[in-house]
């Protein structure tokens, strides 16, 4: 991304806890603040994912809203500081909880919450564990955080309307999750891929690596000026991300696969499986381990 278009929106929002966020104005109206690239584990604060605001002509869209209701509160002010025009939607881009747990924040707008067809029984299954997981994870600052499910489900395409723009939503087979959607917005050509697109940070598999390497090929064919990733930075040459992405995949399919015909342990595979990926992922040591045990156990039974 040019210089220009990296101008950075200060929107430095101060709330009654005293944090700030700052958002990149990535296309007029598009705004999108880059969490840190922490590990779940490891001084998780809720604030890891990239999330989002799109404002149109009758109103504003959200897309993701955090780890914790406190982000969705600093994401909120900070919306609020850019407009006043109403919240019309909250748009989660899938199950995973740094992506959903600010929707909190957002009931009192009474915003419509939209997900894939399959996102609010996701959310009840893993509600309890999800739950038990960020108290151990952020203790106090989890306080408040509940989970908002989706009232608008999309099960194949769906458009919203925000007046001067339109976002077309496409939910997606059993890929990074069983819960993925994207976003286009018709005003700016921008994509939201959610988790379907990770640039620097590690890709961390929750689903199926064959349908996410399938899902890559038609996020290829894409017509999108600009994606904004789950994680790391707006992409203008998304093609390249893409593929560098479903390179990481393939080798890790590939070496899993190898070293089961091979009669290798899958603690073994976890040491060695995709390792000359590792200079090119952040936190790759502690993901790509985690990647290997959740697909080896399926891939045995190929």
């Amino acid at each position: 991304m040019s210089a220009l278009i990296r101008l950075l929106l200060l929107l430095l929002v101060s709330t009654s806890v005293h944090a700030e966020l700052l958002f990149e104005q990535a296309a007029p109206g598009v705004f999108v603040h880059h969490g840190a690239h922490q590990d779940l584990s490891e001084g998780y604060a809720g604030d890891i994912c990239n999330i989002s605001f799109i404002v149109g002509s009758k109103g504003v869209a959200v897309i993701d809203s955090g780890g914790s209701l406190k982000v969705g509160q600093q994401l909120h002010a900070a919306i609020r500081k850019a407009t006043a025009l109403p919240i019309l939607y909250v748009i989660n881009t899938h199950v995973h909880p740094d992506h959903i747990y600010g929707n909190a924040a957002f009931v009192a707008e009474k915003a419509t919450f939209v997900g894939h067809a399959k996102l609010a029984g996701a959310m009840e299954q893993r509600k309890e564990a999800y739950a038990r997981l960020n108290q151990q994870w952020m203790g106090d600052a989890f306080a408040g955080s509940e989970l908002v499910k989706p009232v608008l489900e999309v099960a194949d395409t769906a458009t919203l309307d925000l007046g001067d723009r339109q976002l077309q939503l496409q939910a997606h087979p059993l890929a990074h999750t069983n819960t993925d959607l994207t976003i286009q917005d018709s005003l700016s050509g921008t994509l939201w891929t959610g988790d379907l697109l990770f640039v620097e940070r590690t890709p961390s598999i929750d689903g199926d690596i064959k349908g996410w390497i399938a899902v890559i090929d038609r996020l290829k064919k894409s017509t999108a000026t600009q994606m904004v990733p789950g994680h790391g930075p707006v992409v203008k040459d998304w093609l390249s991300a893409l593929d560098r992405e479903q390179g990481y995949l393939k080798r890790l399919l590939d070496d899993v696969r190898a070293s089961i015909k091979n009669g290798g342990t899958m603690e073994k595979a976890m040491e060695t499986a995709a390792a000359d990926e590792k200079n090119n992922w952040q936190l790759f040591d502690i993901v790509n381990r985690r990647n290997v045990n959740m697909i080896y156990p399926g891939l045995e039974w190929e």
